[in-house]
């Protein structure tokens, strides 16, 4: 069976992602199960995406309610799940602010890219070992070389400086500057965490020259690390800041594709029509969902779920001495390993394990599960990583 779809794979779909290990067919909360019956422990919640799991009662039931009911209408006619969901950022994010809904993390960016050029301006400084998007805009401002090289010349006038180092920041930032986009932790690097007053050293450096302050919480936000926005955790980040735009998507929808760029103050008012659109975002399904994510995580207190399930997994990964560092908090965690061993000989072993894990770079992994994950899925994880630590051969 393997054979078979792996040949249809690479005979129909573009040869981008590399010929998949496995076919997927189901899932229910952090599991899934493979086309050959295996079942699996969703580490990864399609990149820190499924922030409900899989199959959640309250997500289906919201979008099959709202497309038996109304699916799309275009961004010509309003809905009342749009306006909700809008009003809801709003309410999140704090301040007099404007919400635009699309379909993805890369479209959030690339609209808040659009608010930026609005400025007059076209300078960026962007963070070393960042990733805000594959699309030319948000490529621009990704830090990966090799991700950009393929495709130059790209939108330019982008510099990189150091994450996490306020120096070298302050002496990027000038009066030419349009604004400064950061992660408040790098998901794809393997989960950097910056030191805890670095957001309040970028909100004083971008204030000085005039510059909007851009929080790409694409990957982070809608309760990854224990709050709803990452930039306002208090385990991570003093004092509170109050950027100028900020970009979300991933685990808004619970899996619906949908992003959102959400712009404060006089920052709301860059973007006037004709400037920017699109046909899908915002529709009644994706807002839905968001909804019902957001709906979910409220009713079922989820924000106290990820720290406290968070937390038994670090101290389970605190045990394993080759395990020599935990960085995030919450349910996004990166671990060091004290073995480098080859990428895909961990991932292999995670999965002969019954695990689906991530390691973006050798000798490092990232942990995204479903918000949901529960106390003995955490627990499972733990046996379960350890019997793939020796597998792959990693030592102390």
């Amino acid at each position: 069976m393997t054979t078979t779809w792996q040949d249809r794979y690479s005979g129909a779909v573009m040869n981008t992602f590399g010929v998949p290990k496995l076919m997927l067919e189901r899932g229910a909360g952090a599991h899934v199960w493979d086309a050959d019956g295996n079942e699996y422990l969703d580490m990864l919640a399609g990149i820190a995406v499924n922030s409900l799991g899989h199959a959640h009662p309250a997500l289906v039931q919201a979008v099959s309610t709202q497309l038996a009911t109304l699916g799309h209408v275009s961004n010509l006619f309003a809905t009342e799940p749009q306006l909700r969901l809008a009003e809801r950022l709003v309410e999140m994010v704090g301040g007099d602010a404007r919400v635009f809904l699309s379909n993805s993390g890369t479209e959030a960016n690339e609209a808040a890219l659009k608010v930026t050029r609005r400025t007059g301006r076209t300078k960026i400084v962007a963070t070393e070992d960042a990733f805000h998007g594959r699309t030319m805009g948000a490529l621009a401002l990704t830090a990966t070389e090799a991700y950009r090289a393929p495709f130059e010349p790209l939108p330019g006038d982008v510099v990189w400086v150091p994450f996490g180092d306020a120096e070298a920041l302050a002496a990027a930032v000038d009066e030419q500057t349009a604004a400064v986009i950061v992660e408040p932790l790098q998901g794809e690097a393997g989960v950097n965490v910056p030191p805890r007053d670095y957001l309040l050293a970028v909100r004083e450096i971008t204030s000085r020259h005039g510059a909007l302050m851009w929080i790409d919480e694409i990957q982070t936000g809608i309760g990854r690390t224990g709050t709803l926005l990452a930039h306002r955790n208090p385990e991570l980040f003093d004092g509170e800041v109050v950027p100028d735009l900020v970009t979300l998507a991933k685990g808004l929808g619970g899996g619906v594709p949908i992003g959102a760029t959400v712009a404060l103050g006089a920052t709301a008012s860059l973007l006037v029509p004709g400037n920017h659109g699109t046909t899908f975002g915002g529709n009644p399904i994706a807002t839905a969902a968001a909804n019902a994510v957001l709906d979910t995580i409220e009713d079922d207190d989820l924000l106290t779920h990820v720290e406290g399930v968070g937390e038994i997994l670090r101290k389970g990964l605190e045990a394993d001495p080759r395990v020599t560092e935990i960085r995030g908090a919450g349910l996004m965690l990166g671990l060091t390993l004290a073995d480098s061993v080859d990428t895909a000989t961990l991932v292999d072993a995670a999965l002969a394990a019954g695990l689906i894990i991530n390691v973006p770079r050798v000798g490092r992994v990232r942990l995204v599960p479903p918000l949901v994950l529960t106390v003995d899925d955490a627990e499972r994880f733990l046996t379960a990583f350890a019997t793939a630590l020796d597998a792959a051969g990693v030592s102390p």
